[in-house]
């Protein structure tokens, strides 16, 4: 069994305590007695109830959880922050992963970081999930053991093979500095900013 403490705890971005957050995380529990189903119930909600920024060119800056579920919008980062939000109000491990993409729907000839989530179910480890919002082309689903995640890999796109118990400070440096949609397209975060 491995230590999930700090895949638990709460944080200003995390901030699971909200009122809101708090009702909606037991609303999406009640009368469910599997962790799987808790997992799929709080991923189809963040998935499809709460808009894609970058899909619907919202200048609605959000990064913690509780602003992403008054406002209903956010980047794949925020969702993924309002994620954990729901599952950790759950008691359901939930760390943050990173994905390095190329940026061919936005800005040509550029890459960026991608955010989701993965939970620890007992029955199967570490599964990714990825509630960044379905359209043309992303079909992402809750279907352990598999993953099926919003955007396959192409050449020269990697996933950052970590399990972070916080957000990346870079992501969220950018969230909060870049308002509008076009900031936050000519300003992504990428792997480069990290180091």
């Amino acid at each position: 069994m491995i230590n999930t403490k700090n895949y638990l705890e709460e944080s200003n971005i995390i901030d699971y305590s909200n009122e809101k957050i708090q009702t909606l995380a037991k609303q999406l529990s009640e009368n469910i007695f599997s962790k799987e189903e808790i997992v799929k119930n709080c991923f189809e909600y963040v998935r499809d109830e709460i808009k894609h920024s970058g899909d619907y060119k919202l200048d609605i800056p959000t990064c913690k959880a509780s602003e992403v579920l008054d406002f209903k919008s956010g980047w794949c980062f925020a969702k993924s922050h309002l994620l954990a939000a729901l599952l950790r109000a759950n008691k359901i491990p939930t760390a943050f992963c990173y994905q390095r993409l190329a940026l061919s729907e936005y800005k040509k000839d550029s890459f960026s970081l991608h955010g989701l989530n993965a939970v620890y179910l007992e029955n199967y480890g570490w599964i990714k999930i990825d509630a960044r919002g379905n359209k043309t082309g992303v079909d992402a689903q809750f279907i352990p053991p598999q993953e099926k995640l919003a955007f396959s890999l192409c050449e020269n796109e990697y996933d950052l093979g970590v399990y972070y118990s916080r957000p990346l400070d870079v992501v969220v440096e950018a969230l909060n500095k870049n308002r509008t949609y076009e900031e936050m397209i000519s300003n992504i975060p990428d792997l480069k900013s990290t180091i």
